[in-house]
């Protein structure tokens, strides 16, 4: 009952902290709160507008958004596992990287939008939703000539993603408390990464098709739309995070204007942020970091990963860990696998 209790001051302790956006709930991983959509709305008393609405009638779609978050969370770890701020959900420090405008903080807005709007969407076509389903085809523009030049005759048809309604979900629940009344530079940086990190989804959506006819022919091909799969997503994120642009606001309050000569704007893809990050090498609460004491690191490597980099040139130690895996492993039908376990002696470079 107490680590129960504690999770839930956790949360609660990211909403005080950011009341103005919800980022921080989503990232109190573990906590009751991101996994019950109707704690979310009971406890979250500072939801106002659509996302209040959103919760009083549409309990089911907070529950995708919450799995859209997670979604989030692991992504941010998975591309940034090798950085010096490798995406920590640690209570004590993640707040403080949301209360900074860095670029790492424009990544976990973009992420985490991103993974609403296609957790949101892939609850459409399962049909674990009643408010959407597949995709409707009777507006979309009839398909191109086959480029192949086979022939072949095709169609939309199958179950496409609805893609418009996970973005609009993510736009209405994300960018709510940050819509009205609000024209400061930091609102304006995260409704922008928030914008990127939606359109890292939808504008990225991939043709399946289907072949029909007898005997195995393709006489006639059916065809529709379906997201990327949620690691491109990553993959593309990180790269806007790497080409990062630095703004500053303008003297209206409602526009952003890029740091530097000969720099141009920032397109709606890209991700923007307005202040500088710190180094991460050591650990300090004020910032955010919880350095890279401790972390493993590649010895022989020459990019992030390496040693020199990630231990920020205070260099590492060898340390030899025994572990059991399993080995040997074989099908016997039907249908089982049966593995043998082994010891294995693993040497593993540490940062000083």
């Amino acid at each position: 009952m107490t680590a129960r209790l504690s999770r839930i001051q956790l949360a609660l302790f990211f909403i005080s902290l950011c009341p103005v956006n919800i980022i921080g709930l989503w990232w109190a991983v573990g906590s009751p709160l991101v996994m019950d959509p109707n704690s979310i709305c009971r406890k979250a008393k500072r939801l106002a507008g659509k996302q209040a609405e959103l919760c009083q009638t549409q309990p089911e779609i907070i529950n995708e958004v919450a799995k859209g978050a997670r979604l989030g969370v692991r992504e941010c770890q998975y591309q940034f596992r090798y950085r010096r701020w490798n995406c920590t959900s640690h209570h004590k420090y993640f707040g403080k990287i949301l209360q900074q405008d860095i670029r790492e903080t424009a990544f976990v807005y973009a992420i985490t939008a991103a993974g609403v709007t296609h957790s949101v969407t892939q609850a459409c076509s399962m049909g674990d939703l009643l408010q959407c389903g597949c995709e409707a085809t009777r507006n979309r523009p009839p398909p191109k000539p086959s480029s192949s030049g086979d022939g072949v005759k095709w169609e939309w048809g199958g179950c496409g993603d609805d893609v418009e309604f996970g973005y609009e979900k993510s736009k209405q629940f994300m960018d709510a408390k940050r819509r009205k009344g609000k024209s400061d530079i930091r609102t304006l940086v995260d409704l922008h990464n928030n914008e990127a990190g939606r359109l890292a989804v939808k504008l990225y959506m991939r043709t399946e098709c289907k072949c029909h006819g007898l005997s195995g022919s393709c006489t006639l091909r059916t065809c529709w739309k379906k997201m990327p799969h949620f690691r491109e997503v990553g993959d593309r994120l990180l790269e806007r995070f790497n080409g990062a642009s630095k703004v500053m606001g303008g003297n209206d309050g409602k526009t952003l204007i890029p740091v530097g000569q000969n720099i141009k704007p920032p397109d709606k893809q890209d991700l923007i942020y307005s202040d500088e990050s710190p180094d991460f090498c050591l650990a300090n609460r004020k910032t955010g970091s919880l350095g890279t004491k401790g972390r493993i690191c590649n010895s022989t490597a020459m990019d992030i990963s390496g040693c020199d980099l990630l231990c920020c040139e205070r260099g590492f130690r060898e340390e030899t860990v025994v572990f059991e895996e399993n080995c040997l492993c074989r099908f016997h039908w039907c249908c089982v696998v049966q593995c043998k376990k082994c010891m294995v002696r693993k040497e593993l470079s540490l940062c000083h």
